[in-house]
């Protein structure tokens, strides 16, 4: 089911990890940001947009985790974009031979056989630089930014006011590190990642995250502000008492584990930190 965010967007919700798709309504069809996880979800979606008389005309996968750079046959053959390094990192893996074995270690037991592999991670990459969506449709800015992951971007459709976050600024995740990457400072490319969103919260009135719900108001520099909160206190050994953990909904106390996992490994001081973080 589409929910209205404001005139013109609106989201689609995939359950299990609450991941939302952002749709925006153009001028011969709609924009998909991040499409969704389960082939029935993503089936939904493309009858959804049907029944609005809306082609797929163009989508855009905010970063290379899986559940972002999925697609489905029903949503047609429209161009996927992503950041250069998004598309790059897409590339790398499924050069591997055996990339659909390590794509399918990776998902969640209870879904595994309800992901289309064949469409995964079909990215073309914009040029590094490229500072609007290619489409007929409002003016989607890109925000490419370091926190998180290689390539991530969050999205600004500025004449809606509305901040397509990608994976930050979750009222259910607390801010996910990248773990990946050799020879960087996650906490300190979190941060400038974070300086880039709210440099970018200017006129914006709602900011749809990757997981979460969507927030409104005053509730777009609150996220900003608790996002940054959290990093500086992981960095000192703390941040476990950010509401994300606190709180946790039952079924959700699994966020209290990525928070000890990236406390032993970005946390200044601690025995097995990273070295110079």
């Amino acid at each position: 089911m589409l929910t209205r965010v404001t005139e013109g967007v609106f989201t689609h919700r995939s359950e299990l990890l609450r991941n939302n798709t952002v749709v925006v309504r153009g001028a011969q069809g709609a924009l998909l940001i991040d499409a969704g996880i389960t082939g029935a979800e993503m089936a939904c979606l493309a009858g959804d947009l049907r029944e609005l008389g809306l082609p797929v005309v163009a989508g855009f996968s905010t970063h290379p985790d899986w559940d972002h750079v999925l697609w489905h046959a029903d949503l047609g053959d429209a161009p996927r974009y992503g950041t250069a390094r998004c598309a790059a990192a897409m590339r790398d893996l499924r050069s591997d031979p055996d990339w659909r074995a390590r794509v399918t270690e990776g998902l969640p037991p209870e879904i595994a056989d309800e992901i289309p592999l064949d469409p995964f991670g079909l990215i073309t990459g914009l040029p590094a630089g490229t500072a609007r969506i290619p489409w007929e449709g409002p003016e989607v800015r890109i925000i490419e930014h370091p926190a998180h992951s290689p390539g991530h971007a969050a999205l600004l459709i500025e004449e809606h006011g509305v901040l397509a976050a990608g994976d930050m600024l979750s009222d259910v995740f607390v801010p996910m590190l990248d773990e990946a990457t050799a020879a960087n400072d996650p906490v300190e490319e979190y941060l400038a990642g974070l300086r880039l969103l709210e440099a970018a919260a200017d006129g914006v009135d709602a900011v749809v995250p990757g997981h979460g719900s969507v927030g409104t108001g005053d509730r777009v520099r609150a996220r900003i502000d608790l996002d940054r909160a959290y990093v500086r206190a992981l960095r000192e050994g703390g941040g476990a008492d950010d509401p994300r953990i606190a709180a946790a909904e039952p079924g959700w106390e699994w966020v209290g584990g990525i928070h000890a996992g990236q406390l032993r490994s970005h946390a200044r001081g601690l025995p097995d930190a990273t070295p110079g973080h």
